[in-house]
This record gives structure tokens, C-alpha cells and sequence, in this order.
């Protein structure tokens, strides 16, 4: 492949700038502009010279490849933190053969050499952008090999399980039994519940990992947007005593206590003429309807009934002119609201496991759905069971069957990762 590089570090001007460099000229070209190389794994002052020119006094980091995070040589550069520098070593760098990366190139590679599996890499991609501490937990425990590891429990009893159909099937005749050993079904109900785990929480996982949506919903002027202004405590939606004033839905992201939660201000729910603001009410109901919760706020703390899911909360409004639930004027409510809609969310988090994506879900599903086997089951679909489960749980963290997620999942990364 290639010889590659980038910034690894955000664009633009700071304290330091990393630019990496990985492939087969990776220890070549960063000779030609740093002269003799440290020890692998160390560091030292060098001037940074193409040609006549001294780009920079950097500190150059050598790492040998099987040893890097591409799996390949790699070399970095720290520099000083001016786009200036970053820009002409990096025009150094073309000049010597070496060409800019695409985004998740770096990654993809450790992936494509053996460093990392796919569900690992994706979790890499997740720790990324994660905002809040349980998304971080998410993303660590798989990036660290959580589920690779976990995959790899099951697959140790299948290869047993496999082993044992085996004998019953190829020494029929000799002194092994031909009936398959209990031991076999054990393994696969072990197997079975193990996935029916992680496919129960896979909904919970999913949405921690991407958060959760929390639409307001009611009437015109119940206080929706000004609820929103509050829970943000800044001006975030637009409030007027005019009816249909929020066309669109508005969007809040906020970390509520470690949970990624996206508050959906939407239009007022009522018929109108008015086609803009129709649009609205139309969008608002979908999006509603889609949400994780749904906060139903109105002057006389009734719901929308079309919109009505189980453990849904009901608000009642405008608590500093009657007696109500909160109040975002005066903040009465609110502090209390939210601890009601984290309640609800951790709840629903709990069953979380460590299979987040469609992908992964998927490739369980389809082990799953071999598995429905009995005692009267032929030695020899048992036999394609446990081969087609073990391929299903390779799939799920990447080794096999995953061509067409590849461009998806590294797409996802910035360059430099």
C-alpha cells in the first residue's frame, strides 16, 4: 500500500501539531527530512530540513511495523503548533512520494494488518465522538475487547460442541457412540441464552450509544419552547404569544448526568391553514412519534392522545400562574422534570449490553435463528449449525463476511485516524 500521512491532532493553530506517517517508505522519507532516526519507541530533537529550508525543530517518534497502531512503519512528527509548519512539511512529504490519507485510512490499516477487529474499530470510531461518560463506558469496553473476547467464549464452546458431533458422525462403528453427547446441547442452550442476552439489550445499547430523544409535545403556547430555553438555561428557541410561532423542530443536545439526551422542541399540535404551519405540525408528530419519550405539556397537564406511548410524562405547565408542574419563567419544576426523564432513560439504559450496532445485531440473529435444534435433531444439521453459528459470531466482530461495511465504517473517521 501506499505511504501515507496527516495531522493527527485538530486543524489549525495550537501548542502542538502531530503529523503521522505510516507505510513501507514511512522510515525513508522521514530520513530524508530528519536525518538518522531514533530507537524505536523514542524520541529526539530534530531539525526538520527539505533542502535549504529548516521547517522546524520537532521531536521524531519511530515505530516499527507489528509494533505500530497500523501494523505497519510508522513515523510522527511533533511539531509546533503553526498551520504554517503542519502545511510545508506536509508539502515535503508529497514531494517524497508520500500522499495524504483518507479519513479512517490509518485505522482501516490496523484493521486490514491484524491490529484491531472491526467491532473494535468501530468502537474506536464510537470513543471519538462520544460526549457523555456512559457513551465513553460504551465505546471502552468494546475498544478493549469486550465483545471480541466475548465472541471468542462462545466460539471455544461451539468448537467442542463441534468436536463431539463430529465423533458420533465419522466413528459411528468403532468405539464411540453415535448418539450426539448431552454435552452438546448443554453448550447450545449455553450459547443461545448468551446471545438472547445480548440481543435484549441491544435496543438500550444502540440508543446509548447514539442518545436518546425526548420530544416536548402539546398545544400551541403550553411553554414548550420556553421549557427548552430553560433546560438549556440560554435562549435556544424562539417564544411569542403567537400561536404556530415554531415551524420546525428545534433540537437540544445535553448531557443529562452521563446520558446523551436530545430535546426535540416541535410546533403546537392543532389544525390550521396555514400550509408552513402545517408542515410543522405534521413533522412534529413524526418526529414525536419516533422519540424515546415524549413530554406532554400543556395548561391543564393532559396528553396527546394519538401520540401517547407507556412511560410517557405528563406536565402541567406555566406553574407561576396556577398551580402546576413546572414553570419556565421562574424555573419551578424543572430541576425535578428532568430527574423524572433521567429516571426514565436509566431505566430503559439498564439492560444494556456491549452489541450497539445494526450490523453486529444482525449477524446474532442469524446465529441465533440456527440454533433452534432438539434431541431428535440429525447429527449432521447440528453439525451445520454449529458452522454457521461460529461464521455468524465471526461476522459480528469482523473477521469475515464484512466487505460492504468497510467503506462505511472508516468513512465515518476523521483524517488523521
Amino acid at each position: 500500500m501506499d505511504t501515507i500521512h496527516a495531522e493527527s491532532t485538530p486543524p489549525g493553530r495550537g501548542g502542538i501539531t502531530v503529523v503521522r506517517v505510516s507505510g513501507d517508505r514511512a522510515r525513508v522519507v522521514a530520513e530524508d527530512l530528519a536525518g538518522a532516526l531514533p530507537a524505536a519507541r523514542f524520541s529526539y530533537l530534530r531539525a526538520l530540513r527539505d533542502g535549504d529550508r529548516l521547517i522546524d525543530r520537532a521531536l521524531v517518534v519511530r515505530f516499527n511495523a507489528g509494533a505500530s497502531f497500523t501494523g505497519e512503519d510508522v513515523v510522527e512528527f511533533h511539531l509546533h503548533g503553526a498551520p504554517i509548519v503542519s502545511r510545508l512539511l506536509q508539502a515535503a512529504l508529497l514531494a517524497r512520494g508520500s500522499r495524504l490519507a483518507l479519513p479512517g485510512e490509518f485505522t482501516q490499516r490496523g484493521f486490514l494488518n491484524g491490529k484491531l477487529d472491526l467491532s473494535e474499530a468501530e468502537a474506536l470510531s464510537d470513543l471519538l465522538a462520544a460526549e457523555t461518560e456512559s457513551q465513553h463506558r460504551l465505546a471502552m469496553q468494546v475498544a478493549d475487547g469486550a465483545l471480541h473476547d466475548w465472541a471468542a467464549s462462545l466460539r471455544a464452546l461451539l468448537v467442542r460442541a463441534g468436536a463431539l458431533v463430529a465423533a458420533s458422525i465419522d466413528f459411528a462403528d468403532e468405539d464411540v457412540p453415535d448418539a450426539v453427547p448431552a454435552e452438546v446441547f448443554e453448550s447450545l442452550r449455553t450459547v443461545r441464552a448468551r446471545i438472547d442476552e445480548q440481543l435484549d439489550g441491544f435496543p438500550a445499547a444502540e440508543r446509548m450509544r447514539v442518545g436518546f430523544e425526548v420530544a416536548l409535545i402539546g398545544p400551541p403556547n403550553a411553554g414548550k419552547s420556553s421549557l427548552l430555553n430553560a433546560i438549556a438555561r440560554r435562549d435556544v428557541a424562539l417564544v411569542t404569544e403567537i400561536a404556530g410561532t415554531t415551524r420546525d423542530v428545534i433540537e437540544l443536545r445535553a448531557d443529562l448526568r452521563g446520558l446523551s439526551v436530545t430535546f426535540l422542541d416541535t410546533a403546537g399540535l392543532r389544525e390550521t391553514e396555514d400550509v408552513v404551519e402545517r408542515m410543522g405540525v405534521a413533522r412534529a408528530s413524526e418526529r414525536a412519534a419516533a422519540a424515546d419519550l415524549r413530554i406532554h405539556l400543556s395548561d391543564e397537564g393532559s396528553a396527546v392522545d394519538a401520540l401517547l406511548r407507556d412511560g410517557d410524562l405528563v406536565v402541567r405547565s406555566k406553574a407561576d400562574l396556577r398551580t402546576g408542574d413546572v414553570s419556565a419563567r421562574s424555573g419551578e419544576g424543572v430541576a425535578a422534570l428532568l430527574d423524572r426523564v433521567y429516571d426514565t432513560l436509566r431505566d430503559r439504559a439498564a439492560p444494556a449490553g456491549i452489541v450497539s450496532r445494526q450490523r453486529q445485531a444482525d449477524a446474532l440473529r442469524q446465529a441465533r435463528a440456527v440454533l433452534e435444534l432438539t434431541l431428535a435433531t440429525p447429527p449432521e444439521i447440528i453439525a451445520d449449525a454449529i458452522a454457521m453459528t461460529t461464521r455468524a459470531l465471526r461476522e459480528v466482530v469482523g473477521e469475515v463476511g464484512v466487505e460492504d461495511y468497510l467503506d462505511e465504517v472508516f468513512s465515518s473517521f476523521c483524517i488523521g485516524k
